[in-house]
């Protein structure tokens, strides 16, 4: 373990805390007089330092006894401190642990290992993991030795920041400096493997752990099954189902969850619902993310009369359906058509007190230019301006390729120079809308134009912008320049995107052809615990 990491400084943490806090629209002096006002007319600390307290206290609680804590005099010693940040931290507060540390250490009160451990934990969880090395070097030079749960928070940091060629040697170092990592320490390394989409590594530690003895628990299993499942490595992820099944480790709300959203989105349905009643057999209430995967597959497969029962059905059982279940039920019903049955549930949800995001907007401003019903469009959109909500490059190139539909061309690039304006990134898809819509208009030699400027732009071709001109110049007899088009195309390397379609079709059937090996040990599994039932 490295002992000559630089000591944390003063400066850096005041310099790092007024930044954070500018961020968020407070500042340090501002909390300061909040910790006088707080003091002013508390009761005395001690009578609510209790267990029972902290642990159902509320932030605004907690922070005034840190601050009435440090008014005290005596002082409260570190080990007091410490519990009150504990709880703060268990907030995600994590910025004000920061700060109060640096209030307490103002005030001449020493760190200790658990209070060392604590801050280090919030600069990882804050993605500040320069300062939670510094604090660890500093706790080193104090005689402090870091426990397992200190390089754990530390490993924890590395995962988050990416950073698997420093975590993955931590865990060797710490086994051969005398800490024996446990199941904890592997999962977290393991769920950020698999979440980098590196499951190939996230297995090769898997077995490592088995080798050294250490039991994977159910987390490990549910974590390597999603990513694996993700991947189309359905044989994999079977044999590991079928490992689950050996060690009696039962599954849990998130396994069922994961496997259920993972047969949807590959269109096993069949065993999305066998699943699902395999849950309520097995007494496993299913949860918020159960049911927007369960009504996310139903509305792909345009069941949406089905998808609308389970969104009755959680309401009905106490689970509160969130922005994630309207979006997906408003895009079902969109893409179905039924757009006016989506703005029905867009009304629904505002009156449940839930705000629409910019995926809302999108879909109903969508759902409006298909259905033809422009002017409704644009008042949707004028909605979502004037409700705070920024429309991105997908609302605009929804507008644009409305306008262009019908003819509107100049009005669609009135709205391309509002987007400049906006700063927001004009991308192919944009341009592609317009040049379709000139080339529809018999403005040929403009599209022409805007295609030969796109480079100058920072914007490459791609194969739809290519085959738009290729075919419109050929229309207009410029045969030479759609066959040098052409050439330039294949010398690009630009595929057509035919070839692209095929490919993704053969990779799907493959896919769900290997998956016929997973559904078959869920049907062992769901077998077996009936037997033993």
């Amino acid at each position: 373990m490295p002992r000559s990491i630089a000591i944390a400084t003063a400066s850096t943490a005041k310099g790092f805390l007024r930044r954070r806090f500018r961020d968020r629209g407070n500042h340090p002096e501002t909390i300061h007089s909040l910790c006088l006002r707080h003091f002013s007319g508390a009761i005395h600390y001690r009578k609510r330092l209790t267990r029972t307290w902290l642990h159902s206290v509320k932030f605004d609680d907690a922070f005034g006894l840190f601050c009435e804590m440090l008014q005290s005099r005596p002082l409260p010693t570190i080990v007091d401190f410490t519990r009150v940040l504990t709880a703060i931290a268990k907030m995600n507060k994590y910025d004000i642990v920061v700060y109060l540390c640096h209030k307490m250490e103002n005030l001449g009160i020493s760190h200790d290992l658990y209070s060392c451990t604590i801050l280090i934990d919030c600069f990882c969880r804050s993605s500040r993991l320069s300062l939670a090395l510094s604090v660890l070097g500093k706790m080193m030079k104090l005689g402090f030795e870091p426990s397992i749960v200190t390089l754990g928070s530390l490993l924890n940091g590395f995962c988050r920041r990416n950073r698997f060629h420093d975590a993955v040697p931590l865990v060797d170092t710490m086994a051969k400096s005398g800490y024996e990592p446990n199941v904890v320490i592997y999962n977290t390394v393991i769920n950020g493997l698999c979440k980098n989409r590196d499951a190939d590594n996230a297995l090769e530690l898997f077995n490592l752990m088995e080798k050294k003895g250490i039991r994977a628990d159910v987390v490990t299993y549910n974590t390597l099954i999603s990513a694996l499942c993700n991947s189309g490595r359905w044989i994999e992820a079977a044999r590991l189902l079928r490992d689950m099944m050996k060690r009696k480790l039962d599954l849990n709300v998130i396994s069922y969850s994961a496997l259920i959203d993972t047969f949807v989105k590959h269109g096993n349905l069949l065993e999305a619902r066998n699943l699902y009643k395999e849950m309520i057999f097995r007494s496993v209430d299913p949860n918020i993310f159960t049911y927007n995967s369960l009504i996310n597959g139903l509305c792909i497969h345009g069941r949406l009369g089905e998808a609308k029962q389970v969104f009755d059905l959680m309401v009905h059982k106490g689970c509160s359906p969130d922005v994630v279940t309207y979006n997906t039920l408003i895009n079902g019903f969109c893409k179905s058509e039924r757009v006016e049955d989506g703005m029905r549930l867009f009304c629904e949800m505002a009156h449940q007190g839930l705000v629409g995001d910019v995926f809302t907007y999108n879909t109903l401003i969508h759902g409006y230019c298909q259905a033809g019903k422009h002017t409704v469009a644009q008042k949707v959109f004028n909605r979502m301006v004037d409700c705070g909500v920024p429309p991105d490059i997908v609302t605009y190139n929804i507008l644009l390729d409305c306008l262009c539909n019908n003819g509107k061309v100049e009005r669609a690039l009135v709205m391309v120079e509002d987007i400049r304006k906006r700063e927001l990134y004009v991308d192919i898809i944009t341009y592609n809308i317009i040049i379709q819509g000139m080339c529809r208009t018999g403005k040929v030699k403009e599209a022409w134009c805007l295609f030969c400027s796109l480079t100058l732009k920072g914007v490459k071709p791609d194969a739809i912008a290519y085959i738009t001109m290729i075919s419109w110049l050929s229309r207009k007899g410029r045969r030479r320049e759609a066959d040098k088009l052409w050439r330039k195309m294949k010398q690009d390397g630009i595929l057509m995107p035919i070839i692209c379609i095929n490919n993704e079709t053969l990779s799907r059937d493959h896919d769900t052809s290997s998956s016929a090996q997973l559904i078959n040990v869920i049907n062992e599994y769901s077998s077996l615990l009936r037997r033993c039932s």
